[in-house]
């Protein structure tokens, strides 16, 4: 009988999750993306998932609907990869948690997934995860505060290694072609 109550509890707690990210779609519906019932049962799924792997406990109302509302209005997301996108991103979201220590706020974090994931990376999230992530809990852990004060904002441009294509050097060049 035990048993049976903590998988109704179980239950109950999952159906209250999944009609929350349903009620996103009220926001979310202005930029094209919706969840279906099945949409957002894989998303549940996938935070299990992906809290297990990470060996880590949410309370209250988890990470999914802050990932929803800061990258709905994302240039890279539609309907087509949204829901693939955002297991994705919780995934990363966890493991960077994890990777800094804990150090960062979900708002920071958050913050600067969002930042990098729409300029840097263009909507790539192995990039975001193995490259701008990555660099940036590696200076977390190594004692970097900068992005105190920011909620993580400008923050990848002391952790960026590759040259960046500049448009004001470009059209200085451009100009300096065209008047020859």
């Amino acid at each position: 009988m035990e048993d049976d109550i903590f998988d109704l509890v179980q239950m109950n707690k999952q159906e209250l999750e999944i009609t929350s990210l349903l009620s996103c779609n009220e926001k979310t519906e202005q930029f094209g993306l919706v969840l279906t019932k099945e949409d957002a049962t894989e998303l549940v799924a996938g935070r299990n998932d992906s809290l297990k792997s990470y060996k880590r406990v949410e309370f209250g109302a988890g990470i999914l609907e802050k990932l929803i509302f800061y990258f709905c209005d994302s240039q890279y997301i539609n309907q087509e990869n949204y829901t693939e996108t955002l297991t994705e991103l919780q995934d990363i979201f966890y493991q960077y948690k994890n990777e800094s220590d804990d150090k960062l706020t979900d708002e920071e974090l958050l913050t600067f997934m969002k930042e990098q994931f729409e300029s840097v990376c263009t909507g790539d999230t192995d990039y975001l995860a193995d490259t701008c992530l990555d660099r940036f809990a590696q200076a977390v852990r190594a004692g970097y505060t900068g992005y105190v004060g920011t909620d993580g904002h400008d923050q990848y441009g002391d952790f960026d290694e590759e040259q960046r294509w500049d448009k004001d050097l470009y059209l200085e060049v451009l100009t300096e072609l065209c008047w020859r």
